[in-house]
C-alpha cells in the first residue's frame, strides 16, 4: 500500500472506513489488531472496553502511539476472528472499535451487526 492511498482512504468518514475495513477483511481473510502482552484496548467515555480493528497492517501501525506505544501490530484470521474473538467479546461485554484512526475513534458497531455485515460481505466471495 502507498501513502497516498493510505491518506486518502484516512481521509474518508467512519462509515466509509467500515465499509471499506468490511471489503478488504473479507477479502484478505485477515483483520489487525495491536498487541503487547495483551490486545490494545481503548474506553468508550462511559468506561466500556473497545477492542480495536484494522483492515490492514500499515493503519494498525499509524495507531499504535500514546497510549498503546509499545504495541506491534498482529493479525487475527478470518476463523480466529469468527471463532474466537467475537465470541469472548460477547462475554466480556466489550464492544468492537473499527477503524480507528488517529484523529477518529472509528465506527462501534453492535457484534450481531459487524458479524452479518462481514458474512455477507464474506459470501460474496465463495
Amino acid at each position: 500500500m502507498n501513502p497516498k492511498q493510505i491518506e486518502a482512504v484516512l481521509k474518508l468518514s467512519a462509515s466509509k472506513r467500515y465499509d471499506h475495513f468490511i471489503k478488504t477483511v473479507a477479502d484478505r481473510q485477515l483483520a489487525w489488531g495491536l498487541y503487547a502482552d495483551g490486545w490494545a484496548l481503548a474506553a468508550t467515555p462511559e468506561g466500556r472496553s473497545v477492542f480495536p480493528l484494522w483492515p490492514a497492517k500499515e493503519y494498525a501501525q499509524l495507531s499504535a502511539a500514546d497510549a498503546w506505544s509499545g504495541y506491534s501490530p498482529r493479525t487475527i484470521d478470518m476463523k480466529d476472528l469468527l471463532e474466537g474473538l467475537l465470541p469472548s467479546l460477547r462475554k466480556t461485554g466489550t464492544i468492537l472499535g473499527i477503524f480507528p484512526t488517529p484523529n477518529d475513534k472509528g465506527i462501534l458497531p453492535e457484534i450481531v451487526t459487524f458479524e452479518s455485515d462481514l458474512l455477507n460481505e464474506l459470501a460474496k466471495f465463495e
